[in-house]
């Protein structure tokens, strides 16, 4: 996949993903936890708008083909994994891994378990992310062949 196309998907997806944020908003009333469903919204709009910064970037990174699949792929799950996750639990009524947000509401063990296992793979996927993309903002560029 080339450089642009990978950017523009990006892009892409960033922006449908911020217009999902937009619509969680509106949402927000019906969730068990309306207080998780203002997170649910905030995290679709800024995880959007991280994905158009990571499509507006991508021609700078300097990353193999490896890398560059590895950075597409951990970007969109977190991004859209962060507002699925955080929709979920505004949905459930969790209090799994936020405890500010929860407002003392609490779900099913299930739910809660469900919740929390997202939001661990969430987290470390969006720090795989992040590392890879500053390792290829770092390096200098490749020699021309």
């Amino acid at each position: 996949m080339s450089a642009e196309n990978t950017s523009r998907r990006l892009v892409w997806h960033g922006m449908l993903l911020f217009l999902l944020g937009l619509f969680t908003g509106f949402a927000e009333p019906h969730f068990a936890n309306v207080r998780m469903g203002l997170t649910a919204h905030v995290e679709g709009v800024m995880n959007g708008m991280f994905l158009v910064a990571l499509g507006a970037a991508w021609s700078l990174l300097r990353l193999s083909a490896r890398q560059s699949a590895v950075l597409f792929w951990t970007g969109l799950y977190g991004a859209y994994g962060n507002w699925a996750a955080s929709v979920l639990a505004a949905a459930f009524g969790t209090a799994a891994l936020s405890p500010i947000t929860s407002a003392g509401h609490h779900g099913l063990p299930w739910q809660e378990t469900l919740v929390t296992a997202a939001l661990l793979s969430v987290g470390v996927t969006i720090i795989i992310c992040t590392v890879i993309a500053l390792r290829g903002a770092r390096r200098l560029a490749l020699p021309l062949r």
